[in-house]
């Protein structure tokens, strides 16, 4: 029995042409959306690669990218179908194609879904990335004469400056790193000396950080340097100055503003595909109502459905046909190999 009959007229199948060439032309523009999406994405993800670990993270825009422009493709097709099911001559054309054309177009548009599914999957991913690639990012802050990380400060500076945040987890992680290089350091200075010496890697060590660090809304000059000293500064103490330097660590301000991208994608992800969708549960009634329409009586009246079958009848036949093309398939195997071994023993 045939799933989600329906009877269509000639004037009901004109209509179903003409509303499908129109969902043809808003599913190819949101396809159009979809590509774009991915192409910021994959802009921002770009823009801060210095402080990511690994491109995981890059699969989602690539998909989207591929995936919107498939739409596109998709959806000039139909609405060129569309126009010619009006013509049984010019529609006869596109009757061996349209199956394994609608068959193809269904497995592009549930990529939407793997799309949306994976950018939430892979935020441990792009977490992991991020603490690493700050770490880095960090230990490497110094190194502006070293080819290769030239500008790793710069990012570091514009990248905490933007976001308002400092360090990978907290202001704290600066402590813990040299990122003064030492060109700039007097190594005659006692004080100086005595940090290199007390340290068992040979490095400049203070309870200070850079200035993108400062928060512009503290009322008072920022301090950045001996900052765990309340002597060191008057009427201060570092346990009540929570506006002095920003407190939110840079790998939780990056997390939270792609997740929140992602977040914004994908809703608009599932509403590309719920219109691709409906424009090729559209193209299955037309494929399958125009299948006893002829030339010389357009008018007679059709049926049209989504599966020729109940569910269950399809997927059991789908799975058969599968089976024997692996049995042919495994078959030319054999067939190979038993002729190169008669090659084999012939030449013997």
């Amino acid at each position: 029995m045939s799933m989600m009959k329906i009877k269509f007229t000639f004037q009901k199948r004109v209509r179903l042409a003409q509303g499908l060439w129109l969902l043809s032309w808003a599913a190819m523009f949101s396809g159009m959306v979809v590509f774009f999406m991915g192409v910021f994405l994959k802009t921002e993800l770009l823009r801060r690669s210095e402080v990511m670990h690994n491109d995981d993270i890059h699969v989602v825009p690539n998909l989207l990218m591929v995936v919107g422009l498939a739409s596109v493709g998709i959806n000039l097709c139909a609405g060129r179908i569309c126009q010619d099911s009006m013509d049984v001559a010019r529609f006869a054309r596109w009757k061996t194609f349209l199956t394994p054309f609608f068959i193809g177009s269904l497995l592009f548009t549930f990529m939407f879904l793997v799309a949306m599914a994976l950018s939430y999957a892979l935020q441990a991913s792009l977490e992991e990335s991020l603490k690493i690639g700050l770490k880095n990012g960090i230990r490497f802050y110094k190194d502006t004469d070293t080819p290769g990380r030239c500008f790793q400060k710069q990012t570091i500076d514009h990248l905490q400056i933007e976001f308002q945040c400092c360090g990978n987890n907290n202001f704290r992680d600066w402590f813990e790193v040299q990122w003064i290089n030492n060109r700039y350091l007097d190594f005659t200075c006692k004080d100086v000396k005595d940090r290199v010496r007390s340290n068992v890697d040979g490095r400049y060590l203070m309870d200070g950080v850079p200035f993108s660090c400062c928060n512009p809304a503290s009322p008072r000059p920022c301090i950045q340097e001996h900052i765990l000293d309340n002597t060191a500064h008057h009427n201060y103490d570092y346990q009540t100055e929570e506006l002095n330097l920003y407190s939110r660590g840079c790998r939780q301000a990056l997390v939270s503003y792609y997740m929140g991208l992602m977040n914004t994608i994908g809703p608009g992800v599932l509403s590309v595909f719920m219109v691709q969708m409906s424009m090729l549960a559209s193209l299955r009634y037309l494929q399958t109502a125009m299948i006893g329409v002829e030339a010389e009586d357009m008018e007679v009246e059709t049926e049209g459905y989504i599966l020729e079958k109940g569910l269950k009848e399809t997927l059991e036949e789908a799975k058969e046909t599968l089976k024997a093309l692996l049995r042919l398939k495994g078959g030319q195997v054999v067939d190979e190999t038993t002729e190169g071994d008669a090659e084999a023993g012939a030449s013997e």
